[in-house]
């Protein structure tokens, strides 16, 4: 592993990279640039399924068939048309929901098609990226972006932007591979000869033990053209496809075949045939600062979502991260949320929190807390495996309170909707039961500590069929079969047509929710003490303590199918509460022992007072 000083000399590089843009904005008085990270409520679009309000761009402004423009809305792997105005005009929605951040899947310009021959899938989840300075234009343009971040700005809401760099689209091909279906050469089997070896000049004599450095940009060229595992070319054509142009040199590209995602090929391997970035490079480090850093100059976004964090080196993130967090506080930025996917599909705290304490990176999205709710609440487990959840907060770099930044969910677009967990675990399962269910667990992902996040459609009662594809509906009227052959959860509804209403029993619940959450301080920036659980399901409870006043809020879980009646600990000096969700008892039975009933699947929010 490279030196920390190595980290330290490419961020003093940097230096001028920091500097905001002469036409970046001064720093903003609005009111929304001041809250913390735990304070939103985040709303989760793929803006190609949400709401198409202009036809006019659904082929991108390519012509063509399917395979050219990529929009096909017959086909879940292809273009539907929904589009950045199509959010611009549902921002009323999003607001009544209870929402007060929005993140977009990458909106920045895709190769319009991926995938093999007879596997063919199209860029509309934004992860095929080819120029990383505008905006899709099947999604609209770099002005309606813009007039999108502004118009959610004017009300107050943030808008947080999916970016990527551990690959960009597939346009790097093997000589090897005629199928582009290369398995995984790993450096063991096919290792760099680096020509003339490490024979460079040092640019230090190590640090703390370690062996001297030569990753100069002087160095990374004259030792960085390997013999790659594959031998890699650029297609006729394609040899200025990526923007910057720089992107286009294969010698910035790991080329050694398709990830295992075991190994040293989570690092080096090519995402499902996408071409894997060599974000070791110097180089490709400060091309990427200088990329983001001139998109929070020119939106003024809000924070940014990481894309497969994990499969990238510490390094490139512990430059990173403080260049990008400097940009936006120079642009008046004072409180940008960085969270970084780090996918995980067991309540294993541990592989997740690492990337806190190695990479740098302020905040994840907590697939563990998505993981335990779905073995509680859309499965059989006792409570118990929520309370060594947040127990594990502790695993943490800064411990729970980087926790309390994380970005919580119970489903998405990647592992499927919350619905189809728990018709997974009960297929008898009634509508109501399944309704109760899903409510219970929007309860705990809004209550508990972390920043939630509802995915898009949710709040229809979009139940999926599956995941990744499976669960990318279109909000805005489906030509998609599999789509249209969902029941809703708690609607009559079906995804065949438009389905915005306000008066959906889940978007009711999800606003109940959200209006609860930002009201009551101790639910935002609370510290969360976690009281009763059991090897059962049954109860699970927490104490959220108000950080300003220090006054207790009980929250209290029914998991089981049987109503109960149960103790709760509390702090002794609560001498009184009141009802913020459900019935509550006024008063502690005893100093430190607050009594609850609970109906089966249900909740209460218990105000203390008394301090």
């Amino acid at each position: 592993m490279k030196s920390r000083i190595v980290v330290s000399l490419i961020a003093f590089g940097f230096l001028l990279l920091l500097m905001p843009s002469s036409g970046a904005a001064a720093a903003q008085n609005a009111a929304y640039l001041e809250r913390l990270p735990q304070d939103e409520i985040i709303y989760l679009i793929m803006p190609d399924r949400f709401d198409n309000a202009d036809p006019a761009n659904d082929r991108g402004g390519l012509k063509g068939g399917r395979l050219k423009t990529g929009y096909d809305p017959t086909d879940k792997a292809f273009y539907h048309g929904g589009d950045l105005e199509g959010v611009l005009r549902r921002l009323d929605y999003i607001q009544g929901l209870g929402a007060t951040a929005i993140w977009l899947t990458p909106v920045l310009k895709n190769k319009p098609m991926g995938g093999t021959p007879g596997h063919e899938n199209a860029g509309y989840h934004g992860y095929y990226i080819v120029d990383f300075t505008r905006i899709d234009p099947h999604l609209g343009s770099d002005a309606q972006y813009k007039k999108l971040v502004d118009a959610a700005h004017a009300r107050g809401m943030k808008v947080y932007m999916d970016i990527v760099v551990n690959h960009t689209a597939d346009v790097i091909k093997y000589r090897e591979c005629p199928d582009n279906n290369c398995p995984y050469r790993s450096r063991a089997d096919y290792p760099y000869t680096r020509k003339g070896g490490l024979q460079g000049k040092p640019i230090n004599d190590g640090f703390m033990g370690d062996a001297p450095q030569y990753q100069t940009d002087e160095n990374f060229a004259k030792l960085t053209n390997p013999d790659y595992a594959y031998t890699p070319y650029v297609p006729k054509g394609e040899e200025h496809e990526k923007v910057p142009d720089w992107l286009n040199n294969p010698i910035y590209y790991h080329n050694r075949g398709n990830s295992t995602f075991r190994g040293e090929s989570e690092g080096l391997g090519d995402f499902g045939g996408l071409d894997d970035v060599y974000t070791e490079n110097p180089r490709v480090v400060r091309g990427f600062i200088a990329i983001y850093g001139d998109l929070i100059d020119r939106f003024h976004i809000d924070g940014f979502r990481i894309d497969t964090e994990k499969h990238v080196d510490p390094q490139f993130w512990q430059a990173f991260i403080p260049a990008m967090l400097a940009r936006a506080k120079a642009d008046g930025i004072p409180n940008f949320h960085i969270f970084g996917e780090v996918m995980e599909t067991e309540v294993v705290v541990d592989r997740t929190a690492r990337r806190t304490r190695e990479d740098g990176i302020p905040a994840v999205m907590d697939y563990p807390f998505a993981a335990a709710v779905r073995e509680t609440v859309a499965g059989s487990a006792g409570t118990d495996v929520l309370a060594q959840l947040f127990a594990d907060d502790a695993l943490y770099q800064g411990g729970a309170a980087t926790a309390m930044h994380n970005a919580t969910l119970i489903g998405n677009y990647d592992i499927g909707r919350f619905p189809w967990f728990i018709k997974m675990a009960f297929p008898a399962i009634s509508d109501e039961e399944l309704f109760k269910r899903d409510v219970l667990a929007y309860a705990m992902l809004l209550t508990l500590r972390g920043v939630p996040v509802i995915y898009y459609g949710d709040e229809q009662g979009f139940p999926s069929t599956g995941n990744d594809q499976a669960a990318r509906e279109d909000m805005f009227g489906s030509k998609v079969a599999l789509y249209d052959s969902e029941k809703l959860v708690g609607s009559t509804s079906t995804i065949a047509v438009a389905n915005f209403g306000t008066d959906q029993p889940i978007y009711r619940a999800i606003a109940e929710l959200a209006k609860l959450r930002r009201s009551t301080p101790a639910l935002t920036r609370g510290a969360q003490v976690v009281r009763n659980y059991s090897d059962k399901p049954g109860l699970f409870a927490v104490s959220r303590i108000d950080p300003d006043t220090g006054r207790e809020v009980v929250v209290a879980f029914n998991t089981s199918t049987a109503p109960l009646s149960a103790q709760v600990e509390t702090d002794p000096a609560s001498k009184h509460f009141s009802s913020l969700h459900g019935t509550c008892a006024p008063a502690p039975d005893a100093p430190g022992s607050y009594h609850v009933n609970l109906a089966p699947l249900d909740f209460v929010v218990c105000a203390g007072a008394g301090r």
